[in-house]
């Protein structure tokens, strides 16, 4: 594929390449009012991406999206990415992130990728952090050049960057979490001003007054190809890096870009002054579902969303959850029309969402999606009855071997084989809703037994 404008400048620069960020962060950019002036270098975070790095640099940074409606596709090239690389190419990235005409800094690094403990403050217990942190110490020492250091994390680069860009004196920047974390932008300005303070604390100073950190509410589903249909479309589009998503799309930002952004507001992006209404309404609504199909749908034969929201009795677990979150969502929100929305999205039988794909770091996500809902309903005096049969399913999963190997694994089952796994799980969980509500561990194994018995 061959550009047949100019490439657009790079001023934006993106940690976490991989199918989402190029139907999603890309996409509005390329729609951008003024996207000629507005390009983006595309560092991948993980092993598995560096193929699609030396794919997508072998097309010019172009690539197809294909928006699979439930009856036809739509199909367009998108041509915000100006470079593609590994994300192990630090020097590259340290020269990217510290540029003068570097403007935004966006991340999509999955929940798991900032390595925060729930306080927000790095996870010292995490090898990768504690090693990283040394490194930054020998740049702050000088006994480790800026070129010579080689820090592994997300966040360990990114702060590896700010401080290049402080010493440049390149002025201020903004940086835009796009992964669904609730207060996202809060989040990743905390931990990384911790990690900052503890390793680099010039460059701390620095962040606080230089560096505006955006939180962003995103939705679009996108799913992993299986290799058979990526090699398909690869064929169909002459295109290496073909990505296939939903006809939806949504964003919403908050925060300030003191270097300037991108007209996304021409492609609908909404910009407002309290996102926190919206996360929530995201996190709980798509993102609670989606864990819930997740455990629940494999544990009952499923494979995808679509086919286990056909399920009657995943389709009412779903219900009742979404009926417990509604209660805690302010007015303004169209709450009704988001879960018609939801369920005709989910239907959508062309979009093959593996279950399996979703059921990865299922720990963390039920932290962020269902343990919030929970605990305000068992405030309110309620039974939360829904959160305890999303709860419950991931008990079913984890006893039966069915959820996928991550960073979680063995912790979890651990406590799936313990004499009493839901109180094992719950505490792995939420050791507060562990340790005062043995209520609602009843209700998690009441439905935990309602979930074995109905077993297809």
């Amino acid at each position: 594929m061959r550009r047949t404008t100019p490439a657009p400048p790079v001023r934006i620069v993106h940690l976490g390449l991989g199918a989402f960020c190029r139907s999603h962060t890309a996409w509005y950019t390329h729609h951008a009012a003024d996207s000629s002036d507005w390009g983006i270098a595309a560092y991948a975070g993980r092993t598995r991406s560096r193929d699609l790095t030396a794919r997508l640099a072998r097309q010019n940074g172009l690539y197809s999206i294909v928006e699979r409606g439930p009856v036809r596709d739509r199909v367009e090239v998108i041509g915000s990415i100006v470079r593609a690389h590994s994300g192990g190419d630090v020097p590259r990235l340290v020269a990217d992130l510290s540029a003068a005409a570097t403007a935004i800094i966006t991340l999509t690094i999955t929940e798991t990728g900032y390595r925060l403990r729930a306080d927000d403050t790095p996870d010292w217990d995490d090898p990768s952090v504690v090693a990283d942190a040394e490194i930054l110490r020998g740049v702050a020492r000088g006994t480790v050049t800026t070129s010579d250091a080689r820090p592994v994390t997300a966040l360990g680069r990114l702060l590896l960057g700010l401080d290049a860009r402080r010493r440049a004196g390149s002025g201020p920047v903004a940086v835009v979490s796009c992964d669904n974390l609730s207060d996202n932008g809060g989040r990743l300005r905390r931990g990384l001003s911790a990690l900052a303070a503890g390793c680099l604390p010039e460059t701390a100073a620095w962040i606080a007054e230089h560096a505006a950190f955006v939180s962003s509410s995103v939705d679009r589903i996108t799913p992993r190809l299986a290799a058979d249909e990526a090699a398909a479309l690869a064929a169909e589009y002459a295109d290496e890096a073909v990505v296939v998503t939903e006809p939806f799309r949504d964003w919403i930002l908050c925060g300030r870009f003191p270097a300037g952004r991108p007209a996304w507001e021409a492609a609908q992006a909404r910009f407002v002054a309290d996102i926190e209404p919206w996360e929530a309404r995201k996190l709980w609504l798509l993102n609670g579902a989606h864990t819930l199909l997740a455990c629940l749908g494999l544990v009952r034969g499923h494979d995808t969303v679509a086919r286990a929201v056909a399920d009657p009795v995943c389709r009412d677990a779903v219900n009742r959850l979404w009926n417990e979150a509604e209660r805690h969502l302010p007015d303004g929100l169209d709450v009704p029309a988001y879960r018609r929305a939801l369920l005709e999205r989910f239907e959508n039988p062309r979009i093959e969402h593996p279950l399996a794909q979703i059921a990865i770091d299922t720990l963390t996500k039920l932290r962020l999606r269902v343990v919030p809902v929970a605990e305000r309903e068992l405030a309110a005096g309620r039974e939360a009855a829904g959160c305890a049969t999303a709860i419950a399913a991931w008990v079913v999963a984890a006893r039966r071997g069915a959820l996928p190997q991550d960073a979680s694994s063995e912790s979890v089952r651990r406590a799936a084989g313990a004499p009493d796994p839901v109180l094992s799980m719950l505490t792995l969980l939420s050791a507060e809703l562990a340790k005062r509500r043995r209520p609602f561990q009843s209700r998690i194994a009441a439905a935990q037994a309602r979930i074995d018995l109905a077993d297809p």
